[in-house]
């Protein structure tokens, strides 16, 4: 028998009142987005040539919109497509889990564009405030993942493999968590400590491209540990398909840092 931590008796749902539930998945939303507004109008005010406070505010429903439609549209084309093409009222079932970064990203991307255009805001110093407060909420998106018991790890032998109720009887890596303190936590710090440095700083698109090939290699490294999804498997070379999506934003991430380094 191997060495185990058993999984904290946590109710996926905080409280619920008739039909109505309270999840933590869609409270670590909340969080997410709510503490980003928050930091994103700090940031504001040491940098008020590039946007104000209240665009911060105003942003908050526009990156709300991004993070919902565009990460479930992107787990329903990237991940089950067969799925919900068979069961098309299941797309909209979100409080069940089911949310991509990948598309999550492109969502606030598109949002970002159309709310820079409309503000008049310079759209890489806009990103690079982002860049800054994502890894936020991509912590606290973890974290539910973790407490939802779902995309956990592969079988390991390590002394602190979690026995997971959905899993089987095996300990396996709690992946979540591994992603939580890379994509949240390290990406929190590097980004920052960027940004902190004025020569840095104004440098635009050069914290984005940090936090997107930051990202990308996270996501790859905690891959190699994560349980692959069962309808998809692995892919060509042992890879997975977070790895593939992975690839192209390394290559945007790379592009913008080195694109930084020329003066515009």
């Amino acid at each position: 028998m191997l060495a185990a931590i058993p999984f904290p008796e946590i109710d996926p749902i905080l409280f619920s009142l008739g039909p109505f539930a309270i999840r933590w998945y869609g409270l670590a939303y909340v969080a997410g987005l709510l503490f980003g507004w928050w930091y994103l109008a700090r940031l504001a005010r040491t940098e008020p040539k590039v946007m104000t406070p209240e665009d911060a505010g105003d942003f908050l429903t526009w990156a709300t919109i991004g993070v919902v439609l565009g990460g479930r549209l992107g787990y329903v084309l990237f991940y089950k497509p067969a799925f919900y093409l068979a069961n098309p009222g299941a797309v909209f079932t979100v409080w069940e889990g089911g949310m991509s970064f990948h598309g999550g990203l492109l969502g606030v991307v598109i949002a970002g564009i159309l709310f820079t255009r409309r503000r008049k805001i310079d759209p890489l110093r806009f990103a690079d405030m982002l860049s800054c407060v994502a890894p936020v909420g991509l912590f606290f998106g973890r974290i539910a993942n973790f407490i939802n018991g779902g995309l956990f790890g592969r079988v390991t032998d390590v002394p602190w493999g979690v026995v997971f109720p959905h899993g089987g009887p095996e300990p396996r890596h709690a992946s979540q968590l591994y992603e939580a303190a890379l994509e949240g936590i390290v990406l929190l710090f590097l980004v920052n400590l960027l940004w902190r440095r004025p020569s840095l700083r104004n440098r635009p698109g050069l914290a984005t491209g940090v936090f997107i090939a930051g990202y990308a290699i996270a996501r790859s490294i905690v891959e190699l540990f994560r349980q692959p999804d069962a309808h998809i498997g692995l892919l060509a070379l042992g890879s997975t398909m977070g790895q593939w999506l992975s690839l192209p934003m390394l290559a945007v991430g790379i592009y913008l840092v080195v694109r930084s380094k020329v003066k515009t």
